[in-house]
């Protein structure tokens, strides 16, 4: 079953093409995320969703209706803001009751709905505080207790994360997966960090430019990327222009590789750093540069007139290679992505 539909929806603003003829399907209970750059297109896609404008041309559908003109408080989906959007004045409990109150609920449904919700994000101790009282983390868990007891059919989260730290940033991901995966929810998930959304989603849309990239499950996407931009948006990708002959041998200025599959002719080889060997006692390559991180040595390698990222698994026994050696570089081919 199908939670949201999305139908080559485009969105001028100003006469400035914002989405140009977007089209995905969200399944029923799919944690999916829409990831890109700045400016392109993640965050009004995410709006129109919620209702908060209308596509110049193009339907959305939430469940099997159809919302493409429906003002948000009809369309029973929930959002959580970059910024938690709470109310100062009001504790915890006033705030997450809010959405209720407006709904006319009775007050002992309300109690009860409010006592649910935060004991669902761990809440209950810190009912009575105001926002100002409370943590980033303790912020966003109000802001998401806030949209889950109105019950929508769709969650929504636009950058929920981006003003909390790193540590709390990766604690407070994990919950809200495994807060979703509990509760089954369709849920949509705005991000630009490519970490962030391979760490929650099921699927990604990758966006840039007001267009979908592509689309697909995280491992997907990063090992076998439509295109240069997804490949080098989805992690590290060295990319080195040339062109495959027939037979499958792969030729740029100062480097080759056999066994590469695909049609012949110019092409772009993507592959990550983790994918290239080095090697002691000289060889086409020199080291430029080195960084160690623990357990991953990263070595920026010049190849005749290319520079590639190499990333080699450390402990104690491997070699180090120091900057200005002379190393040998192995591309695995079953492992480069040939890109058009």
């Amino acid at each position: 079953m199908t939670g949201v539909s999305i139908d080559r929806v485009s969105f001028d603003y100003g006469g400035a093409p914002i989405l140009d003829a977007v089209s995905l399907d969200v399944a029923k209970g799919e944690f999916f995320a829409f990831l890109g750059p700045s400016g392109s297109g993640k965050t009004t896609l995410l709006r129109l969703v919620a209702g908060f404008g209308i596509p110049t041309a193009g339907t959305i559908r939430v469940g099997d209706r159809d919302v493409t003109s429906v003002p948000p408080w009809k369309r029973n989906v929930g959002m959580v803001f970059q910024s938690y959007a709470l109310w100062p004045h009001m504790t915890v409990a006033g705030n997450v009751a809010f959405g209720l109150e407006q709904r006319g609920m009775a007050r002992a449904d309300i109690a009860a709905k409010v006592r649910a919700g935060l004991d669902l994000v761990g809440l209950s101790h810190l009912a009575d505080r105001r926002p100002a009282q409370l943590s980033g983390g303790q912020q966003q868990r109000v802001a998401l207790a806030r949209t889950l007891v109105i019950e929508p059919e769709v969650l929504l989260l636009d950058e929920p994360l981006s003003n909390l730290d790193a540590k709390l940033r990766v604690e407070m991901r994990q919950e809200i997966a495994a807060l979703q995966r509990k509760l089954g929810l369709t849920t949509i998930y705005v991000t630009h960090d490519q970490e962030e959304a391979n760490a929650v989603a099921d699927r990604i849309a990758v966006l840039d430019g007001g267009k979908i990239q592509q689309i697909g499950a995280p491992i997907d996407l990063y090992d076998r990327p439509a295109n240069r931009f997804v490949a080098a948006f989805l992690g590290t990708a060295n990319m080195i222009e040339g062109s495959l002959a027939a037979g499958g041998r792969f030729a740029a200025e100062g480097f080759a590789l056999d066994g590469v599959s695909g049609a012949a002719g110019p092409a772009c080889l993507s592959f990550r750093p983790q994918d290239v060997s080095l090697a002691a006692g000289g060889g086409a390559g020199r080291i430029l540069h080195r960084e160690f991180l623990g357990g991953t040595i990263r070595y920026a390698v010049a190849l005749g007139p290319h520079r590639i990222v190499v990333d080699t698994v450390h402990h104690r026994e491997a070699p180090v290679f120091a900057p200005g050696s002379q190393v040998g570089v192995t591309v695995d081919p079953g492992r480069v992505v040939v890109l058009r």
